[in-house]
């Protein structure tokens, strides 16, 4: 048994003076109207856009990500967030009244938004600045005082936003907590009103603990082996560039990136001939061309390559057919655009979400097979339909579960700031973007006001055959 020692036992949290400091200021903050919000998040929008080319090179410092996809998957996604939020705000803040029964008559009744309070951002590295700012948006709207977790292995990233909260935030409102796992820790051991986490459901799970202690409100935004169904009716072109599209995005590191495809065995040569095309047309026709391409992102780290470069290998030596990629180069933690054909459900592809370039392909002969082994695995974050049969695309909705559905494309959901955007089960719990955002972020509390009218005076004790009548009456208006 390890004996501790008196100075852990009084040794301080690193961020308890900032955490203490946002906890004295949440009630000042929480009385903030919807025009001081919106002053707040239109500063942060200028100085975002003012310095748009210093994102373009702390995300590339970190692991090579194209300025074409920095601004279309970090800084437009951020933007349309922020844009969205500052036009409904108002709309959203204002209390929304709600009807009232008829025994109830004499009252009124509404619900009220309010911030839940201090709040923690725990944020990844795949998308090192969309999912650290559009959750911090959403926070703000609300009314929270937050602190800020960016991933240490996005170092550039974080030293970007670090800089730019300072800049434009009062440190009793918003600040940025920085370091690895021990700060981490440290974070989950302070008393936050609500934990918003996004990342994989291992450190979900300590996440949810870490809330559990205090009863906190929680988010975890997780990820999961989202697949994708090509049925024997889909438009093929369409669909091997947009599964391409999405797979191959921020070099594989997507959490709703398409984790493995299932084709129609009538379809199946065909599709891998139009998705080698579509990766030819992306990246470059040779493999020398595709690593050489400004186009494609590297793993982030030494880890996250040897991880997916070991699936691959393993589901090589199984038995897989290469269609094309399978080219790796560990000093520059490249891994070329992979597709996969021949693969199985057992095939080690298949064991674990990729979170990388390696897309492998199963066929099937009966839709009946696609679902029974999607319902097999945990809930996933996305699901992709791609078929021109109604029918086929209800069935797939109905008869399986996911934190979000295409149909005919991939990703792009994540655009429109009037869906919801989470998890269910293994892939998360709750959802944010737009007003679901604002509301994840807020307490809905009920208000009711009693007028001068009551029926409830009836039915108080004591209680006479008066009263019993009473109530009697009132049973048999729900019978």
């Amino acid at each position: 048994m390890r004996v501790v020692s008196m100075d852990e036992k009084t040794r301080k949290n690193p961020f308890q003076d900032a955490f203490e400091r946002l906890q004295a200021r949440r009630w000042e903050v929480a009385r903030t109207s919807a025009k001081e919000r919106i002053a707040k998040l239109e500063k942060l929008r200028r100085a975002i856009v003012e310095r748009r080319e210093g994102l373009y090179q702390a995300i590339h410092a970190d692991f090579r990500k194209p300025a074409a996809e920095v601004e279309t998957t970090e800084l437009l996604m951020v933007l349309t967030e922020l844009d969205h939020t500052l036009k409904h705000l108002g709309k959203w803040m204002k209390p929304r009244k709600v009807g009232t029964p008829v025994l109830l008559t004499g009252t009124r009744s509404e619900v009220r938004y309010e911030p839940k309070g201090v709040v923690l951002i725990i944020a990844p590295w795949n998308y090192p600045f969309q999912l650290t700012i559009a959750p911090l948006v959403a926070a703000v709207a609300a009314g929270n005082c937050a602190m800020l977790k960016p991933s240490e292995k996005t170092p550039h990233t974080a030293a970007f936003i670090d800089q730019l909260i300072r800049d434009v935030f009062d440190p009793s409102e918003v600040v940025v907590a920085q370091g690895g796992v021990e700060e981490s820790q440290a974070l989950l051991e302070l008393p936050f009103d609500h934990f918003f986490f996004t990342g994989g459901p291992r450190v979900g799970r300590k996440v949810m603990e870490a809330a559990a202690k205090f009863l906190a409100g929680v988010t975890l935004e997780l990820g999961g082996k989202s697949p994708a169904v090509v049925d024997e009716t889909a438009d093929l072109d369409a669909a091997a560039e947009r599964i391409a599209f999405g797979k191959y995005l921020n070099g594989g590191q997507t959490c709703v990136a398409p984790d493995y495809v299932y084709v129609h065995a009538s379809r199946e040569q065909e599709f891998l001939d139009k998705v080698r095309g579509t990766i030819e047309r992306f990246y470059g026709t040779t493999e020398e061309a595709r690593k050489a391409t400004p186009d494609f992102c590297r793993m982030v780290d030494d880890g996250q390559f040897t991880r997916v470069n070991r699936l691959l290998e393993r589901s090589v030596a199984s038995g897989v057919r290469v269609v094309t990629g399978g080219v790796v180069d560990a000093t520059s933690r490249y891994i070329s655009p992979t597709v996969l054909a021949d693969v199985k459900p057992e095939t080690p592809v298949m064991e674990e979400e990729i979170f990388g370039p390696v897309l492998p392909v199963l066929r099937y002969e009966r839709l009946d097979d696609v679902v029974r082994h999607i319902r097999a695995g945990t809930k996933p974050l996305a699901m992709y339909i791609f078929s021109r049969d109604s029918k086929a695309v209800d069935r797939l909705l109905s008869e399986t579960s996911a934190g979000g559905t295409c149909v005919n494309t991939t990703v792009v959901h994540l655009g429109n700031a009037e869906l919801p955007f989470g998890g269910v089960g293994e892939s998360g719990v709750g959802n944010y973007h737009g007003e679901f955002g604002f509301r994840t972020f807020s307490h809905e509390r009920a208000v009711m006001r009693q007028g001068p009218l009551s029926f409830l005076r009836t039915m108080f004790p004591p209680y006479t055959e008066k009263a019993k009548k009473m109530q009697r009456m009132a049973t048999r208006l729900f019978e």
